[in-house]
């Protein structure tokens, strides 16, 4: 009788073959360290010192350059940076509240038109569906010039709409209604702590225009894998298509649609190419959020060390709204998961 003695593998090739996925991953973890790791560190170095246009040519290696410990933060929390018209809290309660109100038209607009496309016997689906996506390709630069012109005091199509309706019932002076430089907010008390300008509703209109349709395409995909036989079988029980929306379609849009409304208020919160050149944060600072006040402070008052402890501020502030967020919406939750 012949007995089998088992081959043990060597260590120095299992150890071998434990480390090739390493290998494999090095170039990435190289690329990732020269473009995206090492910026900000640098950047974190920068925001205790007081980095100036006199300190661009040598960068750390400058010999004006001081180190400031937390002042620059101190500064932005405290009101105390050299500029006008700037409030830390006011800039970040409005932040919250434009991208959450954002979110809040988005999505259901978003499912509801994507119900209203997926209804058995609509004609020309596909030409709907491909309407619809436009605005999504559209870059956020173009959509803000588009809409600033739009909204125009003088030349706008939003006043000369404005006109024709009001002349239809006998008025006879043009709107010239300044929707992007009028300070006085026409709901007072709709954000305590902050006005809410005419721009802001501008904004709301020309960001809706741009974002449903994203939240659109998620709610079609996902309705595309709901199974028919609920439908019908709801059909049979006698539930109305209310019912069936609310007690079908909503609960089993929720794993798809709570992912993409986390995506969209990140979206939002972050919207500088959108916000910088529809309104540049005014007037007067009032529609200004984290990301283009940071770019300001570049642009215009050259405060690079200030401006980097703002851009830790703002990846404080995300990290934090993504983790509570995630924890309370699970949008990153495997289904397997408990």
């Amino acid at each position: 009788m012949t007995t089998l003695i088992p081959i043990n593998k060597p260590k120095k090739a299992n150890s071998s073959k434990a480390l090739l996925p390493y290998f494999y991953l090095l170039p990435t973890f190289v690329v990732m360290g020269i473009i995206t790791f090492y910026p900000l560190v640098y950047q974190l170095v920068v925001s205790f010192t007081d980095f100036q246009t006199k300190d661009l040519r040598l960068g750390l290696n400058s010999p004006v350059l001081n180190f400031i410990g937390l002042k620059n933060y101190i500064d932005i929390l405290t009101a105390g940076l050299p500029v006008q018209n700037f409030e830390f809290v006011r800039i970040l309660i409005y932040n919250f509240w434009w991208a959450i109100t954002n979110v809040i038209l988005h999505v259901p607009a978003g499912v509801i038109i994507a119900v209203l496309l997926n209804a058995e016997g609509l004609w020309f689906k596909k030409i709907y569906r491909a309407i619809y996506i436009l605005p999504v390709v559209v870059p956020p630069l173009v959509v803000a010039t588009v809409w600033r012109n739009i909204f125009d005091d003088q030349y706008g199509a939003m006043n000369q709409f404005l006109t024709t309706i009001v002349q239809f019932f006998g008025a006879t002076d043009p709107v010239r209604i300044r929707w992007l430089t009028e300070y006085a907010p026409p709901i007072p008390w709709l954000l305590p702590g902050g006005p809410l300008p005419k721009a802001y509703y501008a904004m709301m209109i020309a960001n809706f225009w741009l974002g449903w349709p994203f939240m659109t395409v998620v709610a079609t995909g996902a309705l595309q894998s709901i199974p028919r036989d609920l439908y019908e079988a709801a059909d049979i029980d006698g539930a109305t298509g209310v019912q069936q929306f609310w007690n079908i379609t909503v609960p089993l849009l929720r794993p798809a649609m709570i992912p993409a409304a986390v995506y969209g208020f990140t979206l939002s919160f972050n919207l500088f190419a959108f916000v910088f050149f529809m309104t540049g944060g005014g007037p007067a600072r009032s529609t200004e959020i984290l990301v283009t006040f940071a770019y300001d402070l570049v642009r215009n008052l050259r405060l690079y060390g200030a401006a980097a402890a703002f851009s830790v501020i703002i990846f404080v502030v995300g990290t934090i709204v993504f983790l509570i967020t995630n924890r309370i919406t699970r949008a990153t939750e495997s289904y397997t998961e408990n």
